[in-house]
């Protein structure tokens, strides 16, 4: 699979992130810090279920709940020192599951139990080939916290 799409969706996300000046989040809604971290454990997520495919894995499963526990975001983003810490760990995970998806080829093609609701933009629940749950990351979900990030900006 040609990620190129994977990696310019991840680019302009963090053109926003760079581009810094987030204020507070609404009532309800994540703040950046916790939206890249969302985005960390989401990788860590997607890299997990890719390792299972190169693996020769002919089942794999791949869960993403709306809210990824908030205190579990909190947690890592003090980990990391703040959103520079989160920012720069997302740049690896996201480095480490393109690196990873240019490795699959034809396995990208293998169904995996996907299970995703982020809102009513991308609510799936059914098994997919992982090409399309990557495609589904670059076209709607990075692209989808891309926005958010530009509306957080003071």
């Amino acid at each position: 699979m040609e990620n190129g799409g994977l990696r310019r969706a991840y680019g302009a996300l963090f053109a926003e992130v760079d581009a810094g000046g987030f204020g507070p989040a609404p009532e309800g809604q994540l703040s950046a810090e916790q939206i890249v971290a969302h985005l960390v454990a989401n990788d860590e997520l997607m890299i997990q279920a890719t390792e299972a495919l190169l693996a020769g894995s002919p089942f794999a499963y791949y869960e993403l709940a709306e809210d990824v526990h908030r205190p579990q975001l909190d947690a890592l983003v003090a980990e990391q020192g703040g959103l520079r810490g989160v920012s720069a760990l997302l740049h690896g995970t996201s480095d480490r599951l393109c690196a990873l998806v240019d490795q699959l080829g034809l396995a990208v093609e293998t169904p995996v139990e996907t299970h995703l609701r982020e809102g009513f933009d991308l609510v799936v629940d059914e098994p997919l080939p992982w090409s399309r749950t990557l495609d589904l990351h670059a076209r709607v979900h990075l692209p989808k916290h891309q926005s958010q990030l530009h509306l957080l900006r003071a």
